[in-house]
């Protein structure tokens, strides 16, 4: 499980369509691009699906190639190579002063770590703790996994951190693009072993 509760500003990229879901209830749908600022290589554009629950009935003014402010529930949907940006906002701003693209907030990570936990010394002599984990989603008869890298800066490694172990995780949402390919990380503000409880049907 991963969740980001983040604000984006972005352009209309699709204009606004007001559709139902499966309780018949409406809700506006329009898409937004938003540039990734690239560390090497060139940036990328990714578009991030948005509903609003609702009729926006002002939804004339959401036209393509128009500056918004988001902000609301982002999610990911990785389907083989490609990687599914969906939000769920809760409000949208259509009288934005900036003309910078960013995508900033909290994740809430759910999972299982990787193969390696690294303990670093920085610049200045401080630990911090790097890593990778990853969430899983069953699709039909499979899985698929979308890595998160992780930076825990002035943290101790804990007894229970190991491979391939359970983990919740909140912090600070980052993206970012190397080489042309899209990087998700987290730096730590919270960290602690996730157990999955067993399946009750009375519950």
């Amino acid at each position: 499980m991963i969740k980001c509760n983040v604000t984006v500003c972005g352009t209309i990229s699709k204009a606004a369509v007001v559709r139902t879901n499966n309780e018949n209830k409406a809700f506006t749908a329009f898409a937004v691009n938003c540039v990734i600022p690239a560390r090497n290589g060139i940036n990328k554009t990714v578009e991030i699906s948005v509903a609003k629950d609702g009729e926006e009935y002002n939804r004339a003014d959401y036209t393509v190639g128009k500056r918004v402010e988001i902000s609301g529930v982002l999610t990911f949907k990785k389907r083989g190579d490609n990687l599914y940006f969906n939000m769920s906002a809760s409000s949208v701003n259509l009288t934005v002063a900036s003309n910078e693209d960013s995508i900033k907030g909290e994740m809430h990570f759910r999972g299982k770590t990787g193969k390696n936990i690294e303990e670093k010394t920085d610049k200045k002599g401080k630990n911090f703790l790097q890593f990778s984990a990853f969430s899983a989603e069953k699709v039909n008869d499979g899985f698929e996994y979308l890595w998160v890298r992780f930076l825990g800066f002035d943290r101790e490694r804990e007894e229970w951190l190991q491979p391939q172990t359970g983990i919740e995780a909140k912090g600070e949402l980052e993206l970012s693009v190397y080489n042309d390919k899209l990087n998700i990380a987290c730096k730590v503000s919270e960290m602690s072993e996730y157990v999955k409880q067993p399946y009750n049907p009375n519950n």
